[in-house]
């Protein structure tokens, strides 16, 4: 039966249909009578983070570590301005979110009304797909398509603008199986163009798994297949920044990140290969390097869900439109049915243990001072074995996260990837905890990021959360630093701070533990007083102001133009693979 209800009912019985269970907002003047809402039942828990920005990173992290859309609700005018940042973000990361937005009655848009902005007009360019809703018999089925939209096909975020009238008046509520939508995405894959990469399986010597975040959003069985293919080819596997997870990165296979800052042997197993299958990722620049040099003698296979991502920056030989999931089980099943055959690639693995014997992460803790590479290797043997998720900021920190923390399981690693977002671990770590009450999470900063939503603290004390943000604090803006050190004469403009706080002292005045450490000798003894404690920690390592962070391709290299440490033997990979001292 369709029933009558307000618009503000109507937004809180569609998202009970859709089985939300945790809206991350902050009221204003133009969803208040939603927030009354909110207060009068409890199935529906509402966490008030302290800035619109952090609703919408919560979302994120929620959505990413459970594979669920995660939900945001923000005012009119600054409240949806504030957003956009966070929209974006999840748009480059194709995060599921609904972000829900309040806007000026109806009869006042256009009018520049107190708080009055274009959210639509605004959002526009963010967001998967948008919606003005003017009616309130319109109401409930824009937001069942919303979810529709959100979470079908390529996933990401959608933004539904209701106006305050509209939540007030009363309309008729349409169930979400009532709904009808045009929103189709492919999912099966071409059969033509399956046999193709199985033929080229088959024949391949020098096979490259190159693997994104897009085997993650398929879904578990998407990993589990990918992990099959794997161990039945016995093909090498490498991941982008937001695949990680996807394989273990204790499987045999594993080559480690790929990209800017990948392993030497990732790099120059995509540069050598004669077959390159491109498994949910999108030939991003900071995986290609230069196109015109990227992977010269392969052919290439491209799985992707998403018809813009594929021949939009590296033309492929097989493209296969679909999910990855339902293509990777389509793959397996007629390679086995033609009798699992590929050709021999021992040669290959050789190869590949030769460009291992460069230990492209080796570093050197000596003397009084911790190394960061030094703290994060302490810190994944302290916590490998706990049911841990790992959040991160944006620099220099996060691509040492990548590196020296080992992710077995996929959506257990949140991360900024293509927008680069400072400020997005804090609150995305806030949005994993409430979705893992029980969970070990960690917020992997540097103190420059952190500061950018410091005022989450006042949403984690509050509701408990035992979140651990653990500060690479190397008084710099890291990764600014070490490309104006390497690119720009060494002339470090603006890249440090000379008013940072004391961060035990922040975590005290907020009502939360601070724990500070200088000294590798007293390096785990801090992080395991870290983890003892049950409530929200701020942890600060001080560590090298000056590190680099190595491997690294520069801007405009290919793959095997990769600069390595003084650990690793300082220099240039050049064309051949060997290294200029």
């Amino acid at each position: 039966m369709t029933r009558q209800m307000t618009g503000a009912k109507m937004v809180v019985q569609a998202l009970r249909d859709h089985g939300v269970d945790t809206v991350f907002g902050y009221p204003g003047g133009a969803v208040l009578p939603i927030y009354d809402e909110i207060f009068q039942q409890n199935e529906i828990r509402h966490i008030l983070v302290r800035h619109e920005q952090g609703a919408v990173h919560a979302a994120e992290g929620y959505a990413r570590s459970t594979g669920k859309p995660g939900v945001a609700l923000v005012t009119s005018g600054p409240g949806a301005t504030n957003a956009v940042t966070g929209l974006t973000d999840a748009l480059m990361d194709s995060i599921p979110i609904i972000v829900l937005t309040g806007q000026v009655p109806t009869f006042m848009i256009g009018s520049d009304a107190f708080q009055e902005a274009d959210t639509v007009g605004i959002t526009r360019p963010c967001t998967k797909h948008n919606w003005l809703v003017k009616e309130t018999d319109r109401l409930s089925e824009t937001i069942h398509e919303a979810f529709h939209v959100a979470t079908q096909g390529r996933p990401g975020p959608v933004l539904i603008d209701i106006p305050k009238d509209v939540q007030f008046a009363t309309g008729k509520y349409k169930a979400a199986e009532k709904v009808e939508t045009h929103y189709a995405p492919r999912t099966e894959g071409d059969p033509d163009a399956i046999e193709a990469l199985v033929d080229l399986i088959e024949k391949a010597k020098r096979p490259v798994f190159y693997t994104g975040g897009g085997v993650i959003n398929s879904g578990p069985e998407a990993s589990q297949l990918l992990r099959e293919l794997v161990a039945e080819t016995d093909f090498p596997i490498t991941s982008t920044l937001m695949g990680l997870g996807s394989y273990p990165a204790s499987g045999k296979n594993w080559l480690g990140m790929l990209g800017m800052h990948g392993l030497y042997e990732a790099n120059m197993a995509m540069h050598d290969c004669d077959l390159m299958i491109n498994v949910g990722a999108r030939f991003d620049d900071r995986i290609t390097g230069r196109t015109d040099a990227f992977s010269p003698g392969s052919k290439k296979a491209h799985i992707d869900i998403d018809p813009s991502s594929i021949n939009k920056v590296i033309h492929v030989d097989v493209p296969i439109l679909g999910d990855v999931g339902t293509v990777l089980k389509e793959v397996l099943r007629v390679w086995r049915e033609r009798g699992s055959k590929i050709a021999d690639i021992t040669h290959w693995w050789d190869q590949i243990k030769n460009w291992r014997k460069i230990n492209c992460l080796a570093f050197t803790q000596e003397g009084k001072t911790i190394k960061p590479q030094h703290a994060l290797v302490r810190l994944e043997a302290l916590t490998k074995d706990r049911d841990r998720y790992i959040c991160t900021e944006v620099g220099q920190h996060q691509m040492w996260a990548a590196q020296y923390l080992g992710f077995e399981d996929p959506n257990r690693w949140m991360t900024s990837g293509g927008l680069g977002t400072m400020g997005y671990g804090f609150p995305a770590s806030i949005g994993v905890q409430l979705a893992h009450p029980d969970a070990l999470v960690i917020n992997v900063a540097g103190e420059a990021s952190w500061l950018m939503n410091m005022q989450e603290m006042g949403t984690a004390v509050q509701y408990r959360l035992p979140v651990k943000q653990f500060i690479l604090n190397n008084e710099r803006l890291g990764m600014v630093r070490q490309w104006q050190e390497l690119l720009h004469g060494e002339r470090y403009s603006h890249s440090w701070s000379d008013a940072l706080p004391d961060f035990v002292k922040l975590a005290e005045a907020f009502g939360a533990k601070g724990i500070m450490v200088s000294d590798p000798a007293d390096l785990d003894d801090a992080i395991i007083e870290m983890l003892a404690y049950d409530g929200p920690v701020i942890f600060d390592c001080l560590v090298e102001k000056h590190e680099n962070c190595f491997p690294m391709i520069p801007s405009g290299k290919a793959h095997n133009e990769m600069l390595l440490g003084d650990a690793q033997t300082q220099g240039q990979i050049t064309a051949t693979g060997a290294v200029l001292v």
